[in-house]
C-alpha cells in the first residue's frame, strides 16, 4: 500500500482526498497543525500533528514513514485575509511551501501533487479561462499560490521533483455520506456562510451588485469538494506511474453562478425566500471567474459527478444541518 502524506489533510478539500485516497487503496498520512483543520475529519489514516516551519519534524515524517509522495493542500486560504494581511500568506503559503520542498528533497521524495487555485489569473480576460490564460493575480492569496507554482516548475525543470499543480475554482457542497463537510469558525465561504444565515433568520449578504455580469454581482465556477478530491487521485495515480502528464490543470464545473443565483438556490432548498442586503465589493474579488478544464477532463477521463447545482446546495444544506444537530448550535 503506497503512502501519501498529506499535508492539511485536516481541513475541507484535504480531507474529503483522504478519503479518496482511502477508496483507491493509498494510505493517507495527515499532516497538519490544525490551526484550521479538525481533528474529527481525519478518518482514513493517521494523523500527525506538525507545521510546515518545524522542517526537522517534517523531513523525519517523510523519511520514516516510507512516504511515496505528497499531496500538498496546507495554506490559507480566504481572499480578503490575505488583503488585509499578506504578509501572513507569503510567510505561511510560499515560505511553508519551500520548507516542504526540501524536506522532500532530503528525504527522497520526488513527487508532489499541488493544490493551487483560479486565483492565479486574476480578472477574467475571456468566457472561459483555461490554462493558458495570463496569470495576473490581484490579491495576495493568489499571488503565493502562483509563487508556488512559479517555484515547482523550476525545481522541475533541475530534475529536483516532478509535480502537477491543479488550479480549482470555488469548492462547495459536502461528502454525500456526510461522513466530513465543510467547518470553518468563522465560515469565510460563501455557500456555508450563507446557509447558516438563512438558518439563524438573518438576512444574506451580497457583496457588490455593479459588477459587469447579468445581474451585476459576482460570476463564480463552483465545484462539488468530492469531484475535486477524486481527480486530485487521479493526477496522483498519473504521476506515480509515471505517464505522461501536464504540470497545471484547471479543475472546474465550466458553469458560473451569480450570487444572485446561489442565495435563490439555497432559499429553495431551505424552502423560504432569503432576505438579501447589499454591501460594497470586496478588495481583491474579480467580477467573473469560470474555468475551462477541458483538458483535464479528457486527459484524465474525469467528468464531475456531484457539481450540478442542487448537488452542492444539497449536500451543504444537509451538512450545516447536521453540524447543527451535533453542536446543539
Amino acid at each position: 500500500m503506497k503512502k501519501i502524506l498529506v499535508t492539511g489533510g485536516a481541513g475541507y478539500i484535504g480531507s474529503h482526498t483522504c478519503k479518496a485516497l482511502h477508496r483507491k487503496g493509498f494510505l493517507p498520512v495527515s499532516y497538519d497543525n490544525l490551526c484550521r483543520g479538525h481533528r474529527s475529519a481525519v478518518r482514513w489514516g493517521p494523523l500527525i500533528e506538525g507545521d510546515l516551519h518545524d522542517h526537522a519534524k517534517l523531513t523525519e515524517v517523510l523519511k520514516t514513514e516510507n512516504i511515496d509522495a505528497v499531496l500538498h493542500f496546507a495554506a490559507f486560504a480566504y481572499i480578503q485575509e490575505s488583503v488585509e494581511n499578506p504578509q501572513m500568506y507569503f510567510q505561511n503559503n510560499v515560505e511553508g511551501s519551500i520548507l516542504l520542498f526540501e524536506a522532500m528533497a532530503q528525504a527522497g521524495v520526488k513527487k508532489i501533487i499541488f493544490s493551487s487555485t483560479c486565483a492565479t489569473y486574476g480578472e477574467s480576460k475571456q468566457a472561459l479561462i483555461d490554462e493558458n490564460h495570463p496569470q495576473n493575480p490581484i490579491n495576495p492569496y493568489g499571488l503565493s499560490k502562483l509563487m508556488v507554482e512559479t517555484i515547482l516548475q523550476k525545481y522541475k525543470e533541475l530534475g529536483v521533483m516532478d509535480f502537477c499543480a491543479l488550479r480549482y475554482f470555488n469548492g462547495a457542497g459536502a461528502d454525500p455520506e456526510l461522513e466530513i463537510g465543510e467547518t470553518h469558525n468563522p465560515e469565510p465561504h460563501l455557500i456555508p456562510s450563507l446557509i447558516q444565515k438563512v438558518l439563524d433568520g438573518e438576512p444574506l449578504t451580497i457583496n457588490g451588485k455593479s459588477y459587469p455580469t447579468a445581474d451585476g454581482t459576482c460570476v463564480r465556477d463552483f465545484i462539488h469538494v468530492a469531484d475535486l478530491a477524486n481527480a486530485h487521485v487521479l493526477a496522483l495515480e498519473a504521476l506515480l506511474e509515471q505517464r505522461h502528464q501536464r504540470s497545471f490543470y484547471n479543475l472546474g464545473s465550466q458553469q458560473g453562478y451569480s450570487l444572485l443565483e446561489i442565495a435563490a438556490a439555497i432559499g429553495e432548498s431551505l424552502g423560504t425566500s432569503p432576505t438579501l442586503e447589499f454591501h460594497p465589493p470586496r478588495s481583491g474579488d474579480p467580477a467573473r471567474l469560470v474555468g475551462d478544464a477541458q483538458r483535464f477532463k479528457e486527459e484524465f477521463h474525469w467528468q464531475p459527478k456531484h457539481s450540478d447545482l442542487n448537488t452542492m446546495i444539497d449536500t451543504a444544506v444537509r451538512w450545516q444541518k447536521r453540524l447543527r444537530e451535533e453542536t446543539g448550535l
